[in-house]
């Protein structure tokens, strides 16, 4: 059955990586693919602070995985938080992707950031741990371990 997630990463300095991953989630079977596009994203935070907590409250509508791409500074932006914790109270599975390893439009890496996530979160590294071919199983695992039916 295929998993509804949630991708949650730092928009401007992350968004080359972050598109690779969510680029192979289209390509596989097992998963749904939800992110926030970027117009929506930029016409929220003209609007003000609770546009965007709407935004990513109805992006994470209807999912029951969230994936987060931890780059340099995923963990410093007040954003993500929000959708960690919007994803801890509704159950969503939960795991961290490390992206900085990924190489940009220039083809260079970028420096790892600290993990966000709660210590109960499993983490992978998106190159060393072939996220292309693993993206679906790490999927299912969060959700197993979310324990929804």
């Amino acid at each position: 059955m295929a998993r509804r997630t949630f991708f949650s990463f730092h928009y401007e300095r992350d968004v080359w990586r972050s598109s690779i991953v969510r680029n192979s989630a289209r390509l596989k079977p097992s998963i749904e693919a939800e992110f926030i596009d970027a117009s929506l994203w930029e016409d929220a935070k003209l609007v003000g602070d609770a546009a965007l907590r709407r935004l990513m409250d109805d992006g994470l509508m209807r999912t029951s995985v969230t994936a987060v791409l931890i780059g340099a500074e995923t963990a410093s932006r007040r954003w993500v938080r929000y959708e960690i914790d919007k994803s801890i109270e509704r159950g969503n599975g939960l795991f961290g992707i490390y992206i900085h390893n990924i190489k940009d439009r220039f083809g260079n890496t970028d420096q790892p950031g600290l993990n966000p996530l709660p210590a109960s979160c499993k983490t992978y590294d998106w190159v060393y741990n072939d996220g292309y071919n693993n993206l679906g199983s790490w999927v299912e695992s969060a959700f197993q371990e979310s324990g929804r039916i």
